[in-house]
């Protein structure tokens, strides 16, 4: 992914207004991320914990999405899986996070859910950047490429029912 600036990431929200998506918290280390190794950026708003955010390239754009998650994950000790990168992870590390779609449907109150790495660290797990516990990323025939390329036919999917 190309780097960002705070200004394009602003702009790029489609599934909020543009006052809210001046407000939104954005990273401030965003000259220290590691752009080779991302497929898309996502944060958690450290002021609203319930709250992610997501920016990705999809057709030479950017697009971003509010992402919402329950806070709450008693009685889940099982595990879950990140239905982007397919990476397993205990408890609370797997969130169904849900996106207000865009438009008039979105204004009416609908949305979509995927269950994502709750962390939004999928490209890392993917390339072995991020620590994982053993057993976490299953052993697989595709390739890392292939791996990628799949997580982003996932988030692609899943973008897409924003506007369906």
């Amino acid at each position: 992914m190309r780097p960002l600036t705070e200004p394009a990431i602003r702009t790029s929200f489609v599934n909020c207004s543009k006052g809210e998506a001046k407000r939104l918290f954005v990273p401030r280390d965003l000259d220290q991320l590691p752009w080779d190794d991302l497929d898309f950026l996502g944060w958690t708003d450290p002021g609203a914990p319930d709250r992610s955010c997501l920016v990705t390239e999809r057709q030479g754009q950017l697009m971003g999405v509010t992402l919402r998650f329950p806070t709450s994950r008693r009685g889940f000790p099982h595990r879950g899986m990140c239905s982007l990168c397919l990476t397993t992870h205990p408890g609370g590390g797997v969130s169904l996070m849900t996106a207000r779609k865009a438009g008039a449907a979105g204004r009416e109150g609908n949305s979509v859910g995927l269950y994502m790495c709750t962390d939004l660290a999928c490209s890392l797990y993917l390339r072995g950047k991020k620590a994982l516990e053993p057993g976490a990323r299953f052993e697989e025939s595709l390739t890392p490429a292939e791996q990628i390329a799949r997580a982003t036919g996932n988030l692609s999917a899943f973008l897409d029912k924003l506007y369906a």
